[in-house]
């Protein structure tokens, strides 16, 4: 994990206090947070905005600033956070798939700050969510009960952008489970513990 980035990106989470006593693992987790919560303000403000433009009470470029500041924030956190604490030299391809998830996210970000795009903001809380959920499984990964396993290979994909004119695909993070050595017995895990050390592996060990 690249700290110093990490570092940066807390603070504009405003979790100072509380980042200087967590692990590598609990900082991620709080970044992901903070970006969803900065996007369920930018969607507060989204609508406080429509209720001036109709109300005309003169609150309009105040409400306005106050969702540019939540989309400016969130597009901060995944960028400056997220993207810039990524260990791309070991992840490899899939640090770069990811990577270029996160730009989409904030290229989609942008987009509905522009147009007070409701549903871009929506789709982006989507895939923050799924790759929360992923990240978060990892500290108890190791103690679930096995479980059979798929199939299929698991995959992780992340949805593609509303049907919409010129609208841009989401980029595909496949994580694909890697093989166990025949000599060696190992417990069986699940789709979302895979997921999960393949994030470890991204952004370090926790």
């Amino acid at each position: 994990m690249n700290m110093n980035a990490a570092s940066k990106a807390y603070a504009i989470v405003d979790v100072e206090s509380g980042a200087l006593a967590a692990d590598p693992h609990r900082l991620i987790s709080m970044l992901y947070q903070g970006a969803l919560l900065a996007i369920a303000n930018a969607k507060n403000g989204m609508m406080r905005v429509a209720h001036a433009r109709k109300a005309r009470n003169g609150t309009l470029h105040k409400e306005v600033a106050a969702k540019c500041a939540s989309i400016s924030k969130a597009i901060a956190i995944i960028d400056d956070g997220l993207n810039a604490s990524l260990d791309k030299k070991v992840g490899g391809e899939l640090a770069q798939n990811l990577s270029s998830l996160y730009d989409y996210m904030c290229n989609r970000l942008l987009v509905a700050n522009q147009k007070n795009d409701m549903a871009a903001l929506d789709e982006v809380a989507r895939l923050l969510g799924d790759l929360k959920g992923a990240w978060e499984d990892m500290r108890t990964a190791n103690t679930r009960t096995p479980v059979a396993p798929p199939k299929a290979p698991p995959v992780y994909a992340a949805p593609a952008a509303p049907q919409q004119s010129q609208a841009k695909t989401a980029p595909v993070v496949a994580m694909k489970a890697s093989q166990p050595k025949a000599a060696v017995a190992a417990p069986i895990a699940t789709p979302q513990q895979r997921v999960a050390r393949k994030m470890q592996m991204l952004y370090g060990r926790v």
